[in-house]
């Protein structure tokens, strides 16, 4: 990995369509630990004024898989788990702060929380867990 993994973390983030329509940002990248943000705007919420459960779930997925790349390199997600513990409502951006439990030379496994921030109040919205493999 070169010197600066933070600018190195955001070039790969940059590359993904999904995330810059997402606005998604790179809040923290160190190894074992990534942070990744989403503002909440009108276009993220389902029917019920919540933010809707598979943008959670897009953090879930990038954050496991921006930290189990921090410790393996470039990476992709083998599989995840999410629970949902109250809905995401009134917030200004959604914060997910994963890191990795445990890795060995092909696969980590990471854990991610994902909070609602509201001013300076964050609340937690969901939980994952994941598994991370290494890129072929």
């Amino acid at each position: 990995m070169p010197a600066d993994v933070l600018m190195w973390a955001r070039e790969m983030l940059g590359r993904q369509p999904f995330s810059a329509m997402l606005n998604a940002q790179l809040d923290a990248f160190a190894p074992g630990s990534a942070e990744l943000s989403v503002p909440v705007v009108p276009g993220l919420l389902q029917q019920h004024g919540f933010v809707h459960g598979g943008v959670l779930s897009y953090l879930a997925d990038n954050a496991l898989t921006f930290a189990g790349g921090s410790v393996l390199g470039d990476s992709v997600t083998s599989e995840f788990k999410i629970n949902y513990l109250r809905p995401a409502k009134d917030a200004d951006r959604l914060l997910a702060v994963a890191t990795v439990v445990g890795s060995g030379k092909t696969q980590a496994v990471c854990r991610c929380d994902i909070f609602v921030l509201h001013g300076e109040e964050r609340t937690l919205c969901a939980a994952a867990q994941g598994t991370i493999r290494k890129a072929a």
